[in-house]
């Protein structure tokens, strides 16, 4: 006959939370107003992201500013595209949060979530923005490795003798 032992669980002290600690989850707009939600990809990257239609032209990224999340001024134009092509760039905000790949595959995932945003708010955006080029997907991706192989193409060293 075997008997179970009792064990006495101790009380666990839960980690006290810093009051300075950043929050992990972005921030919401502050402005209440009415926003347009669209996704946009590029390859591993995701950003989801909120066109506020009435705002001072504030482009936040993972509750970063705009030129702070993206430094280099080629993919802050990028993520500007589409908002000066139909004017809007100076009274509406922007809040995105952007996840996974790089930092030019979410600059440009940014760029689709923020034009299909813009045309879910106005469908006539579709002739000013389809020419340049946003409303497309880029559906490039990285190969995957094939076995045998060192990566996806390249081979191991051949040797004649």
């Amino acid at each position: 006959m075997t008997t179970k032992k009792e064990t006495t669980k101790k009380p666990v002290a839960k980690k006290a939370a810093k009051a300075d600690a950043p929050k992990k989850h972005h921030t919401s707009h502050e402005a209440s107003g009415k926003y347009v939600y669209a996704l946009g990809r590029r390859k591993s990257g995701t950003a989801m992201v909120r066109v506020y239609l009435a705002g001072k032209g504030v482009i936040t990224v993972n509750s970063k500013p705009m030129k702070e999340y993206f430094p280099v001024e080629d993919l802050q134009d990028a993520v500007m595209v589409p908002l000066k092509a139909v004017g809007m760039d100076a009274n509406t905000d922007v809040v995105v949060s952007a996840h996974g790949g790089g930092i030019r595959g979410q600059a440009d995932a940014v760029k689709l979530g923020i034009a299909r945003a813009l045309l879910v708010h106005n469908p006539d955006f579709r002739a000013t923005l389809k020419p340049l080029g946003v409303l497309t997907r880029d559906p490039r991706e990285k190969e995957r490795k094939k076995y045998g192989l060192k990566k996806a193409r390249k081979s191991p060293q051949w040797a004649k003798r």
